[in-house]
């Protein structure tokens, strides 16, 4: 597995030679900011500029070529205007499961109010609702079916933060908190992760009838 401490350090470093002090923000999301990576985890990094051109973006790529492990590098690229008037359901997210490594995302938080975490939860079920009814009439695809149960997994940390006002970055401790019918969702999205059978029609059965439910309720 990528040691993690490590790469952040060489990737920051390469981007401040790369930037210097136009970086914003460089930040650490998925699982290695969680600390729940395997060897198979992406890197998922953000960086922020005061502003983002074309030539930018071939720069970071180059940058990103010569760097270690680059197979896995994915992640954010925005400019710091554009991600001010970002949709603010996406913002709520993208500010919790990002950990800060040079500078501060707090700027963001005047954006995600209940309302923005509303629609949080209401996009993510139509979302998956949509891909689950595709997915079962025309695609009948396992790899499309994990990646809806991990959509589930954000739609769920919003409704415990709806209702609690915490957010639980790790997945094993908010599966610990929150009740059914979202501890079903996130136990099957858990046990997918970690290699378990699949079994396609009851486990889409089971995600397309809680997003259906869900979007009933909002």
């Amino acid at each position: 597995m990528v040691d993690i401490k490590h790469w952040i350090e060489v990737f920051t470093k390469k981007m401040e030679e790369t930037f210097s002090e136009r970086i914003w923000f460089i930040g650490l999301q998925g699982s290695y900011g969680r600390n729940e990576a395997n060897a198979g985890s992406d890197i998922d990094v953000v960086v922020i500029l005061d502003e983002l051109h074309t030539e930018d973006l071939n720069n970071y790529r180059a940058r990103l070529d010569k760097l270690p492990n680059r197979e896995l590098i994915c992640g954010f690229l925005s400019g710091k205007a554009e991600l001010l008037n970002w949709e603010p359901s996406d913002l709520f997210q993208f500010y919790y499961d990002t950990t800060p490594i040079k500078g501060r995302l707090d700027e963001l938080l005047r954006m995600i109010d209940s309302e923005a975490i509303d629609r949080a939860i209401r996009i993510g079920a139509c979302n998956i609702y949509h891909a689950c009814v595709h997915n079962i009439v025309h695609e009948r695809n396992m790899e499309l079916l994990q990646g809806l149960y991990k959509s589930a997994a954000f739609v769920v940390q919003a409704i415990y933060y709806r209702s609690t006002g915490k957010y639980i970055k790790g997945k094993t401790e908010l599966l610990n908190a929150i009740s059914e019918p979202e501890k079903k969702i996130l136990e099957i999205g858990l046990n997918l992760k970690k290699g378990a059978e699949c079994d396609f029609d009851s486990q889409s059965e089971a995600l397309f009838a809680w997003a259906q439910a869900l979007i009933k309720e909002l």
